[in-house]
C-alpha cells in the first residue's frame, strides 16, 4: 500500500494519494485516492497500452465488467491522460533529434513564445526550466537543413535572445512509463 501527505494532512495510508489541478477550477486541487489493484492496471497499461481488457483483466483478478469499470474512473479523473501509438521515426525519415535550449530577454513574451512552440510540428516537447536557459525544446527533422531553419525561425521569435543546441547522437533510454511503487510502511 501506498500513502503520500496531501496538502499536509496524512489521509489513508492503504492507498496512493495524489493531487491533481482541477481544469474546471485551476486553484481548486482534488484529492484522487488509488489503490493497489489501480497501481498495477496503470503498471501492465504502461508496459502495454493496447493490453485486450479480458486479458488485463485476468492479470489483475477482476471481472471485464469491473475492470471496465476501474479504468473509466481512472480516465474521468485524469490519471489516464490518454492511449498513443509510439512511432519509429526513422521510417519516417526524422533522423535528427536535438535538445535546444531557449534563453528569453523576459518573461514578458513567454505567451506568443508558448504560442508559436505550439504551432510548430518539429517541437515534440517544451519545457520551462530553472537554470541555464528559461526553455529546453526537444526537437526531431529529417536533415540538417532543417534543422538550421528551425533553429533560424526560433531565434527570430519574439523575446527569444540565445539558442544553444545539443546533437543527439544516440538515445540510451526513452520512455513514458512512470515509476509508481508501492511504499511498504
Amino acid at each position: 500500500m501506498l500513502f503520500i501527505l496531501a496538502e499536509n494532512l496524512l489521509l489513508r495510508n492503504h492507498d496512493l494519494i495524489f493531487s491533481v489541478k482541477n481544469n474546471v477550477f485551476p486553484n481548486k486541487i482534488s484529492v484522487i485516492m488509488l489503490d493497489d489493484l489501480d497501481i498495477t492496471v496503470l503498471k501492465k497499461l504502461q508496459e502495454n497500452g493496447r493490453m485486450k481488457r479480458n486479458e488485463l483483466a485476468e492479470i489483475v483478478g477482476l471481472s471485464v465488467p469491473s475492470l471496465s469499470e476501474r479504468l473509466n474512473k481512472l480516465e474521468d479523473r485524469g490519471v489516464i491522460q490518454g492511449y498513443y501509438a509510439k512511432l519509429n521515426r526513422q521510417i519516417f525519415h526524422y533522423d535528427i533529434m536535438a535538445f535546444v535550449l531557449v534563453v528569453m530577454e523576459s518573461s514578458k513574451s513567454y505567451e506568443k513564445f508558448a504560442e508559436q512552440v505550439r504551432k510548430t510540428g518539429e517541437i515534440l516537447e517544451c519545457h520551462s526550466i530553472l537554470g541555464e536557459g528559461s526553455h529546453i525544446l526537444k526537437v526531431v527533422v529529417k536533415e540538417t537543413k532543417d534543422l538550421e531553419a528551425l533553429l533560424s525561425k526560433i531565434q527570430s521569435w519574439h523575446g527569444v535572445t540565445k539558442t544553444v543546441t545539443s546533437y543527439v547522437l544516440s538515445t540510451i533510454k526513452e520512455t513514458t512509463s512512470l515509476n509508481i511503487q508501492f511504499k511498504k510502511e
